[in-house]
């Protein structure tokens, strides 16, 4: 059997620009390409694509993905290390359920909490490999560092900061904005500020940071939840911004 890629991308719940994506770094090879030339998937393109998510859910990059499936040949023993790997996921989310409930529980009686249970099955550091494949060692641990000195309000004003200007680039995109407008590099201009308080915001590293926000399909749902086609206009107006404000001094 084979399937086209829109219906890969769909029963997958990823997009054919992801996939095509795929298969320009080499990680997933269409097994044909019609005459129309569309691109037709097989049962190992289906394997080989599973185990992209997976590993994508664990937080690998790309670079890291490429090299684990040039590794591991033995079909059969990579997709049994997945299901270790899972079931350690599966035993994280499980604590982290019981945390909460235990929170909710002991808020709703009056009781004092104990910091272990609160926390139990929580760990941003999950992410500590990506970051420090991407953009350095030095780049982690100062993120760290300052997520960690933030308080709870600081925390969530940083992330409420990014999901307004999230919405701000939605909705510009479905008035049909263009990307090298005024409102448009306005909300861009938002977006490289908050980008500012952990790193230093370099033509290259916004450009590229808008590159991913298409190709990495993390990041591409948390922008077209919002609107369909709004990490591709914030990829275009950050990188209108970046060339017009930004240096790599």
């Amino acid at each position: 059997m084979e399937w086209s890629i829109q219906d890969i991308a769909k029963k997958a719940g990823t997009t054919s620009r992801t996939l095509r994506h795929y298969g320009e770094l080499g990680l997933l090879v269409p097994s044909r390409i019609g005459s129309n030339g569309y691109r037709y998937y097989d049962q190992d393109a289906l394997v080989v694509l599973q185990r992209i998510l997976l590993l994508r859910e664990l937080g690998l990059g790309l670079p890291a993905i490429a090299d684990v499936l040039a590794g591991q040949r033995d079909t059969a023993a990579a997709l049994r290390t997945h299901l270790r790997l899972l079931e350690q996921e599966q035993e994280r989310i499980v604590r982290q359920i019981a945390s909460v409930r235990t929170t909710l529980d002991r808020t709703e009686k009056g009781e004092a909490l104990m910091a272990e249970e609160v926390f139990d099955g929580f760990d941003h550091t999950r992410y500590e490999q990506e970051v420090t494949e991407r953009w350095g060692r030095d780049a982690y641990e100062k993120g760290d560092g300052w997520w960690r000195s933030l308080s709870h309000e600081e925390k969530k004003d940083f992330q409420d900061r990014q999901v307004a200007i999230a919405r701000d680039f939605a909705r510009a995109r479905e008035r049909g904005l263009a990307v090298d407008g005024e409102e448009a590099q306005a909300i861009a201009g938002r977006h490289v500020e908050w980008l500012a308080v952990t790193v230093t915001p370099t033509k290259s590293y916004v450009i590229g940071l808008g590159e991913m926000y298409v190709a990495d399909p993390r990041f591409a749902k948390n922008y077209d939840r919002y609107a369909e086609g709004t990490a591709e206009f914030v990829r275009d107006a950050m990188k209108v911004y970046a060339e017009r404000h930004l240096s790599d001094d």
